[in-house]
């Protein structure tokens, strides 16, 4: 009964009239509270406004993310990766170059670009040293060039010992460009230091001296060269006119870069290596020693110079062919001829006169090649050229003719066709000096001796040595008169140019006199014929400023 009584009132059903209630009640409850009230539907307009509410919103974020990872998903996902981890190269320093004395010619100067800039010494070195490129940035500001490249001169023959290696830094930052660490994972190498054997010194007596001289006459150009006859090391390599070294590694001003490619001089010409020119008289110590030690003729052997060489022209005694002298000398000897210069002494030594016999053609091929007039010195710097001596072979194939004896007579003077370097021409100066051995030219101090040595009498040397100290003391380079040293020299002028309007005019020479230590070229390039001021001036102002300011290398 109990049992049955207990699960009646478990299911035991709320009636309704025990949920609602009459409104005479209605004062007995507290409405505030709600009692009393009954509960209503929520309407349907209501789950409509919702509905749409939340499908606007769901389209929403469907946009979106169709915009973030379809229109610009590529870029924002370049630019999550930069946000947490950005790579950035660190430049290596580039190596200095300095002097033989440890004077810096070419340093660096820290920028805002992450590198540091090349300044270059001028004016003076451009040739020397050459110049660089930067690393290069794209529209978007990013290096798609990294390197600091050297393009000409020192900076690009030894590129590799300047450049050194770059690092690279990792930079860990938001997407707001805040920095939050920095670390690098390769640290960056700086390049090596490279030692000349050029003394600055040196280099701005000879640049002064010939850009001086070469506007003042004016030349088209000019060269200088100063060499260590014991070992080959050069103390100076100047060209002119030249490029200013800063300009053509920043990339401009545009219209300085424009005025040298227009420029008639042709600025960009390495003189010193690569200037070809017609040598004239200044072979003539070189012919003589190279006749003397083939047992040609004796070094006290006359040739009388009436100022010219006639030849008898067998068809018709009344048009004989004549050789000109630069004036009449009289008698020569081996000693006065290369003093004074005489070219019918080496018209006749060369291609031979009367009962005299002459080197030939091949004789004289073989001396100019035995003193490196036709070979490249293989000096550090790129650009060189090769002389060149003219043969019957080449004239055969070049113009259809046989060679004559007057291509001898001229080839034996330094003229016809033949052209040699300022570099080849000191190199050639040099054997005569230190004993006849022919030193490979460098630019590098305490570089390896590197060269041959000539196979020649050295008594011929000493010859050609004691008529080059004539030569100053009484012939035609008596403006080398130095109070501070003995120099021995020889001159050279060459007539060029389709009326013969221009020379060059050249010096070569070495001192002290008595014991050889150091051998000069310069050429002056193209002044007008008529003028007598060159390469005699030109060394004399160098010497003079070089003993101004280091006056060791005349002791």
């Amino acid at each position: 009964m109990s049992r049955w009584f207990k699960r009646q009132r478990a299911v035991h059903e709320i009636a309704p009239d025990e949920i609602f209630l009459d409104s005479s009640n209605l004062p007995h409850f507290d409405q505030n509270r709600l009692e009393g009230r009954l509960e209503k539907p929520i309407p349907a307009s209501t789950y409509f406004g919702l509905f749409v509410f939340v499908g606007l919103v769901f389209f929403g974020l469907v946009a979106q993310a169709a915009n973030l990872q379809i229109t610009k998903g590529e870029a924002y996902a370049a630019q999550s990766e930069r946000n947490r981890l950005r790579p950035e190269v660190l430049f290596a320093e580039r190596g200095a170059i300095v002097d033989r004395n440890g004077v810096p010619l070419v340093s660096n100067e820290a920028t805002e670009t992450g590198f540091v800039k090349r300044v270059y010494a001028t004016p003076g070195y451009a040739h020397l040293l050459g110049y660089v490129s930067y690393p290069k940035k794209d529209s978007s500001g990013n290096y798609y060039d990294t390197e600091i490249k050297g393009l000409a001169g020192i900076e690009a023959t030894f590129n590799d010992t300047l450049a050194g290696k770059n690092g690279l830094l990792l930079i860990e930052e938001d997407a707001l460009g805040t920095v939050h660490s920095q670390g690098s994972v390769v640290a960056s190498q700086k390049g090596q230091t490279v030692t000349l054997s050029i003394d600055s010194r040196a280099q701005e007596a000879f640049a002064s001296s010939i850009q001086e001289l070469a506007d003042r006459i004016p030349f088209k150009g000019g060269s200088g060269i100063l060499m260590d006859v014991t070992n080959g090391e050069i103390i100076a390599l100047v060209s002119y006119p030249e490029y200013d070294p800063n300009v053509l590694s920043s990339g401009g001003p545009s219209d300085v870069i424009r005025s040298y490619q227009t420029n008639s001089r042709k600025v960009y010409l390495d003189r010193a290596i690569g200037g070809l020119y017609a040598p004239g008289s200044i072979v003539k110590p070189m012919i003589a020693a190279g006749a003397h030690s083939d047992g040609i003729i004796s070094e006290d052997k006359i040739i009388y110079s009436s100022g010219k060489l006639v030849i008898p022209n067998p068809y018709d005694p009344s048009k004989p062919t004549i050789f000109p002298d630069w004036k009449a000398l009289g008698n020569m000897n081996m000693r006065s001829a290369i003093a004074y210069s005489s070219d019918v002494y080496f018209y006749t030594v060369g291609g031979g006169f009367g009962d005299q016999k002459g080197l030939g053609i091949d004789r004289l091929t073989y001396w100019y090649d035995a003193f490196g007039f036709d070979t490249k010195t293989g000096i550090e710097v790129e650009g060189e050229e090769q002389g060149f001596i003219p043969s019957p072979a080449w004239k055969e194939e070049r113009y259809g003719e046989p060679w004559r004896i007057g291509n001898t007579y001229h080839t034996s003077i330094g003229q016809y066709a033949m052209q040699v370097t300022p570099i080849e021409a000191v190199r050639a100066t040099a054997a005569i000096a230190n004993g006849g051995k022919l030193v490979k030219p460098t630019l590098i101090k305490d570089a390896p001796l590197q060269g041959e040595s000539i196979s020649i009498n050295q008594n011929s040397l000493r010859i050609a040595r004691e008529g080059m100290r004539m030569t100053v003391s009484e012939g035609t380079g008596k403006g080398l008169v130095l109070p501070f040293t003995d120099v021995a020299a020889k001159t050279g002028t060459a007539q060029v140019g389709a009326n013969e309007e221009y020379s060059n005019n050249w010096i070569i020479g070495f001192f002290p006199y008595d014991k050889p230590r150091y051998a000069f070229a310069i050429v002056m390039e193209q002044g007008p014929s008529h003028n007598v001021i060159g390469g005699v001036y030109a060394a004399f102002q160098a010497l003079h400023r070089l003993n101004r300011s280091a006056p060791e290398y005349f002791q």
